[in-house]
């Protein structure tokens, strides 16, 4: 028995050792800001300032086939919390996972400052620790998603010097349409059945920094969407049709109806489909849509970041190396 336990307790102390001299983690982060910004009408509606900076994951491997980038908030224990779920993957197949931060909590992207931030500390990471710049990927789900899409299209439409040579984008239970996540959130206000924080915050900043609803300022929600039903055009879906983009959705049509009230207007799923149909129409043949059943997420919170945690990340992984160029050629 005590040479059992001995063995067990050789076995974990091997297995932590490896785990951890494996990976290395690079931390940047600069000095908290001591400020705060507006996020409502109220007397109290502020948060405060986030660090800037990145968190970078590299493999032990000494090349490094490609880059995963998340542009994820860096706030109290959220920190890195959808990438660091993909390390041990990324790890295996040689690849470096890059979490970026900028300082604004909560981040929508709506300013240019937003985007040049990242775009510096994306810069710093890829030339101060010689990061290939091929076979990048942008993954995400909320916000860290809706970043993505924003900075996406504000590299393509810039004449920064440095370009990212994007390989393809995971999507995971993100909005696109501005538009109908207004109206949702109207309705939510106007039915005051559930805790109206989310609602009135998100409405309120849209208002804000778009200068308007969507009735009065139709053209910058549409501006600022991905993809919008209500838009004739979607110019916008053009920046997107060249990459590999995999979509993940959970409807929980179910629990959002007993839970929230919501009609299927008010679901995610319903962009993601719109955006990924528009891509097709543009003959963007590399798109795959994967809908979490009820049985793939046993939780009971049916949350955006529910579903990043239910996805199957070795098969996301093997999705990402059957994108990638040169993959056979590098050990």
């Amino acid at each position: 028995m005590k040479t059992n336990f001995k063995l067990i307790f050789l076995i974990i102390l091997f297995v932590s050792c490896y785990e951890a001299f494996s990976q290395k983690i690079v931390e940047e982060y600069k000095p908290l800001k001591n400020d705060s910004i507006r996020i409502g009408k109220g007397d109290t509606d502020f948060l405060p300032f986030i660090k800037s900076g990145y968190t970078l994951m590299l493999p032990k491997k000494k090349t490094v086939k490609g880059v995963l980038v998340f542009l994820e908030g860096s706030e109290y224990d959220k920190k890195n919390r959808s990438a660091k779920q993909l390390y041990n993957q990324a790890d295996i197949n040689g690849f470096a996972v890059l979490s970026v931060s900028t300082e604004v909590p909560l981040d929508f992207y709506f300013d240019k400052s937003s985007m040049l931030s990242a775009e510096e500390l994306i810069k710093e990471a890829f030339l101060k620790h010689k990061l290939p710049n091929r076979n990048v990927f942008f993954l995400g789900t909320s916000l860290v998603g809706h970043r993505a899409m924003q900075y996406i299209k504000y590299m393509k439409e810039s004449n920064a010097d440095f370009q990212l040579d994007i390989k393809g984008i995971v999507m995971c239970n993100f909005t696109l349409d501005f538009t109908r996540k207004w109206h949702q959130h109207e309705r939510d206000i106007r039915i005051n059945k559930i805790n109206l924080w989310e609602p009135k915050f998100m409405n309120y900043m849209l208002e804000t920094h778009l200068k308007g609803t969507p009735e009065t300022a139709p053209q910058h929600y549409h501006d600022f969407s991905s993809y919008s039903y209500s838009n004739l055009e979607n110019n916008n879906v053009d920046l997107y049709k060249n990459y590999a983009i995999r979509a993940y959705a959970e409807p929980a049509i179910h629990y959002r109806l007993k839970k929230y009230f919501r009609t299927l207007y008010e679901n995610n799923v319903t962009d993601i489909v719109g955006f990924l149909a528009e891509l097709n129409l543009r003959g963007n043949e590399n798109t795959e849509l994967i809908i979490l059943q009820p049985e793939d997420n046993p939780s009971e919170m049916k949350s955006t970041q529910g579903t990043w945690n239910a996805i199957d990340k070795k098969e996301m992984m093997n999705w990402i190396l059957k994108q990638t160029t040169d993959s056979n050629d590098e050990g």
